[in-house]
């Protein structure tokens, strides 16, 4: 039987009470499927229902075959070597122990009929670009980029039926993403894919969008479905203008109705005063008017009723995803001040800054680089949260950095209450006048932090930054588009187009960089040193 998952009347809400599915059905047969949706719309949580990591509160997922998941946030024992990651090693120390002449049975029974699995490993490793790890190697000594594709290719080894990726381009720098690119691209079986990578997402075979607990499919890849949605906004703006049209219209028509039947009534009063006709023929035909004249009321009653109702239903058809506002005076930066001074900046792990650089006004500075070359590192010691090894980094404005882990939410609290800590003086009529910018409205702003989507932690946490006192004029942020959902980066990128302070952003997300207008870019190779957008190619 070829592989399959079939969800039935799915139904999932976090401990406290927030729904998060609610009845879903969705199938997902052979092929590569992207999976879109508005950042909180349950597309982890599928995934992790789909893998068995969470369990539905009603409703079944059944899969036909084994099931691969590689999560938003892959975290490996440090303690391990990179063959136990894979699950090769017991494979490798049978092999071993066999070739030194030990013919014990058990470890003919290890290997099975996999003499290969050595070469098989290391020949995965190669084709993502992993050949210089070694199986040997322990994993603490390898980056976060590294550590994602060391999961996919335990995955890769494995050849599960069904492979489920959530945001699996988070942390790859451009030469790996290629890497990834190539796995999904010649991957057999079934794949959901979950990513705001939209040359990933142009690799799919079709396009499941899950919106408001419903899925609608689209055909072909990401930019089929982005042609398709936009010739369907099209017609649903169309439905909205002639829904309007019809509802006006109605509504005179109503008007003019009860224009005629307040004439009629005086007529037939001023008739009955004058008492042309006899009395009785008068009740009889004041009867006979009144009981026309409701039905004609509520004729056009059901009528802009109706119209009300289509009306509703074409708005409804109409996407309207809010954009985030940052309109802070305060981060405001002037021309030539100058923002941060690093200097003979000797970092952990090797990486280093010669002489001096400045950053001054409101730059916007792209930190680009391979995996593992000690951009995160450089951020957290400007942060102050690691010490050089020699030199000084220093700033001058009030900055916040914006970790790619967003660990400075306590999953315990409330996003109102997350916020009101960094902002100790704020009122909570004000706290949540400010939240209410970042997209979280009423209720939304009492949710838990812990029950957040990756969209909107990062969210959350992005407000808890922006919004603190003082208000920062120098932001860094390292991978900020990592779990974001296409909505999410677009809302990001509008925040960023309105924060008037300087902007340090770590990401190999070139496209998100392009967009907020990135001033000046630095690479980190052992050095770091200015470029052009031109260099950026290379190091795919």
């Amino acid at each position: 039987m070829s592989a399959s998952v079939t969800c039935t009347s799915l139904f999932f809400s976090w401990p406290d009470g927030t729904p998060v599915l609610e009845g879903l059905d969705i199938a997902f047969g052979p092929g590569r499927t992207g999976l879109v949706g508005v950042s909180g719309s349950g597309k982890s949580t599928l995934l992790k229902l789909i893998a068995g990591e969470l369990a539905p509160a009603d409703g079944t997922v059944r899969v036909a075959g084994e099931v691969g998941y590689l999560p938003q946030n892959v975290t490996l024992d440090t303690a391990l070597r990179v063959d136990e990651v894979l699950g090769v090693a017991a494979q490798r120390a049978a092999l071993h122990a066999i070739e030194a002449g030990d013919v014990s049975e058990e470890h003919f029974e290890t290997v099975g009929d996999d003499w290969d699995v050595e070469e098989r490993a290391l020949a995965t490793l190669g084709e993502l670009g992993l050949g210089h790890v070694g199986l040997d190697r322990p994993i603490g000594e390898v980056s976060g980029g590294e550590s994602v594709l060391l999961r996919l290719a335990a995955l890769l080894l494995r050849r599960p039926d069904v492979l489920l990726l959530d945001e699996p381009t988070n942390n790859l720098d451009l030469y790996a993403r290629r890497r990834l690119y190539s796995a999904v691209a010649s991957w057999p079986g079934v794949m959901v894919v979950v990513s705001h990578d939209r040359e990933l997402l142009d690799l799919v075979d079709q396009i499941a969008d899950l919106r408001s607990g419903e899925v609608t499919w689209y055909g072909g890849n990401f930019s089929a479905y982005e042609e398709a949605l936009a010739v369907e906004q099209e017609a649903a703006e169309r439905m909205v203008r002639v829904a309007e049209s019809d509802f006006r219209r109605q509504k005179r028509e109503l008007v003019d109705a009860q224009i005629k039947l307040a004439h009629r009534r005086r007529y037939a009063q001023k008739m009955y005063d004058t008492k042309r006709e006899p009395r009785a023929v008068m009740k009889l035909k004041s009867r006979s008017a009144q009981v026309s004249a409701g039905k004609h009321r509520i004729m056009h009653e059901e009528k802009l009723a109706e119209a009300r109702d289509r009306l509703d239903e074409a708005v409804e058809a109409v996407r309207d995803d809010d954009e985030i506002r940052v309109d802070l005076p305060y981060t405001a930066v002037p021309p030539g001040r100058t923002v941060l001074t690093l200097m003979d900046l000797e970092l952990a792990y090797g990486a280093r800054v010669r002489g001096g650089l400045d950053l001054r006004g409101p730059e916007r500075v792209a930190l680009i680089g391979r995996n593992g070359a000690g951009k995160t590192t450089l951020l957290r010691t400007i942060a102050g949260e690691l010490a050089p090894v020699a030199g000084e980094a220093t700033a001058h404005v009030p900055l916040r950095f914006l970790p790619q882990r967003l660990d400075v939410l306590d999953d315990e609290l409330s996003v109102a209450e997350n916020v009101a800590q960094f902002a100790p003086g704020a009122t909570n009529n004000r706290v949540r006048a400010r939240l209410a910018r970042f997209l979280f409205r009423g209720a939304r702003a009492d949710q838990q932090a812990s029950t957040l989507s990756g969209g909107e932690r990062f969210r959350a946490a992005l407000a808890a930054l922006m919004l603190a006192e003082p208000a920062p004029q120098l932001l860094m942020l390292d991978e900020p588009t990592n779990n974001l959902d296409m909505a999410s980066v677009r809302q990001l990128t509008s925040a960023l187009e309105s924060y008037e302070g300087a902007l340090v952003v770590a990401s190999h997300d070139l496209p998100f960089l392009e967009s907020i207008g990135i001033t000046r870019w630095l690479m980190l190779d052992g050095e770091l040193r200015e470029v052009t957008p031109q260099t950026l190619e290379s190091l795919a």
